[in-house]
């Protein structure tokens, strides 16, 4: 039995990410995703309240929320732009490798930045390792009491705005995974730059770009853990965050559905609003399963990782579930929608367009299913 009950204090909370959501996202969603324009006064008065830090251990500064509020803020953000929600979640996407293997002035150095309003940024992803982390060819050379960074990095979410970064990479790249390392790197370290910026599909509101590093000297204390941690640090950081990005794709199909129930009211065929046609209804009734559904599973990983109890198997479901939900959510409320769906003068191809990269970034969903699979058979 799963008890997920949020207490008084926290559905307060929530209360007030919803209206800043619906008062301070919202309004802005639509300029942004259509621009590309980085929305800095929207972000700034989020980081105010302090969304992009919510893993971030109240001993140092944080709210240190559990994985199930983390989950439910970050659908509620998404459901009003899963651009913007991407922005703030990766940020504390960027925390989880140091609250999982920082010591005590790692967490400082690197909370510091976040806690002071600064963005952080995950860097793992290369031109060409994206689901192969052993591919990984960015070098960390050991030069005495410092390492030397090169390399660069794709796919970057926050990697133009960011201050800090968690990067990853290899001590010695015959050692294959083995010699996979993480390690800490402030933005204006020399050497340090900021490549070509994606013009993006979905998401359009965050900024997703390369990140570059040419001879880049940091001290030895910036490794996280040992060397050859860095992909199972790595891993338990993708674990971690799956629920949320499950979340994401659930304010999105939460979005889409409520979009869809006004519009059947209000939209008039053959005398009658089409709400009225049995084959509507049906298709709202199978979005809001599906939509509850993915919700649910995303909640259940999140309490099994509070609980302490296994739930990388539960992560990956939930992700997978929720980011194919979230297409298949979207699709028909094109179809609610008809020609009016495909017109960006209404929300619901935005809606579309951000639910595609639910099933891509933070490992696709063929490689969940890996994951899946592995645990099953284990």
């Amino acid at each position: 039995m799963y008890d997920m009950t949020l207490t008084q204090e926290e559905q307060l909370m929530i209360q007030s990410v919803r209206e800043f959501a619906e008062t301070v996202i919202k309004p802005a969603a639509k300029k942004a995703d259509e621009t590309g324009e980085f929305p800095w006064d929207v972000i700034n008065k989020g980081v105010e309240l302090g969304l992009h830090a919510l893993p971030v251990p109240e001993e140092h500064g944080g709210p240190g929320l559990s994985s199930v509020m983390t989950a439910v803020i970050a659908e509620e953000m998404s459901k009003a732009c899963a651009g913007i929600g991407t922005t703030l979640g990766a940020t504390g996407l960027s925390c989880y490798p140091v609250v999982i293997a920082g010591n005590e002035a790692q967490k400082k150095l690197f909370f510091d930045f976040i806690m002071g309003g600064k963005m952080g940024a995950f860097c793992l992803t290369e031109p060409n390792a994206g689901s192969d982390s052993g591919s990984v060819a960015t070098t960390a050379v050991r030069d005495g009491d410092e390492y030397v960074l090169n390399g660069s990095k794709t796919f970057i979410t926050n990697g133009g705005v960011a201050s800090v970064y968690t990067v990853f990479a290899t001590v010695d790249r015959a050692k294959g995974l083995k010699g996979l390392s993480a390690f800490i790197v402030e933005r204006d370290r020399a050497g340090v730059a900021v490549g070509k910026e994606e013009n993006k599909m979905g998401i359009r509101a965050s900024n997703t770009t390369d990140v570059i590093f040419e001879n880049v000297r940091i001290p030895a204390d910036h490794l996280l853990g040992k060397e050859g941690d860095g992909f199972k640090i790595a891993m338990l950081t993708l674990d971690k965050s799956r629920p949320s990005v499950g979340a994401q794709a659930v304010g999105i199909c939460q979005a889409a559905l409520d979009a869809c129930v006004v519009y059947v009211n209000e939209r008039k065929q053959f005398g009658k609003p089409i709400a009225a046609n049995q084959a509507i209804q049906f298709m709202l009734a199978d979005m809001a399963i599906q939509t509850e559904a993915a919700r649910w599973l995303v909640r259940r990983a999140a309490y099994l990782q509070d609980a302490g109890q296994p739930f990388s198997k539960e992560a990956a479901m939930a992700k997978t579930f929720a980011g194919d939900t979230a297409m298949k959510v979207t699709t028909d409320a094109v179809q609610i929608f008809g020609g009016y769906g495909y017109s960006r003068d209404y929300p619901i191809e935005k809606l579309m367009r951000d639910a595609k990269i639910m099933q891509i970034f933070e490992g696709t969903n063929q490689i969940q299913r890996v994951v899946i699979a592995g645990q099953l058979l284990r």
